[in-house]
């Protein structure tokens, strides 16, 4: 009887395990939503989780400055705890042999400072996206945090269409 019990618990620890593994499985994918806040404002934004080359995985997203305008803002995110982002720290973006330098506006709104936390950061993508004709791949630095993080041309894509 207690070889019985003894392999019953193997059994439903090995099932719990693959469970647990499989629901946790990282995903990867793009998305492009329209949220509706305050059921009068509508904002169309791009998610996407990537890992850059040292395997560290950041959410990216863009979304533009206003309803009106065509300004996009970069947000940047991070695991909390993991990292602190010191601000300003501007972002070197690399397309071939074009290089931008995006400026640190995380601590240009107030209230966007308080609600974000030590691990985000936010950039100016409207001069980058202005100046960029096709959707070609980007390479993201950011000093001290992030040396290489590739930006598939299918994500430049979705960016220039929130620009549009």
């Amino acid at each position: 009887m207690g070889g019985f019990s003894n392999l019953f618990r193997l059994i439903i620890s090995c099932i719990l395990v693959c469970c647990v593994f499989f629901t946790i499985a990282n995903k990867s994918y793009s998305d492009s939503k329209v949220n509706l806040i305050d059921q009068k404002k509508e904002i169309k934004r791009s998610l996407e989780s990537l890992k850059d080359l040292d395997y560290q995985t950041w959410q990216i997203i863009v979304y533009p400055s206003s309803k009106q305008s065509k300004n996009l803002i970069l947000r940047i995110v991070g695991y909390p705890g993991s990292l602190r982002i010191d601000h300003p720290t501007n972002m070197v973006v690399n397309s071939g042999r074009k290089t931008w330098d995006l400026k640190d506006i995380t601590k240009n709104s107030k209230i966007k400072v308080e609600n974000l936390n030590d691990s985000a950061a936010e950039f100016d993508l409207s001069t980058l996206i202005s100046e960029l004709d096709k959707n070609r791949p980007l390479r993201l630095r950011l000093p001290g945090l992030i040396n290489d993080l590739p930006i598939p041309p299918y994500l430049v894509s979705e960016w220039r269409s929130l620009a549009e």
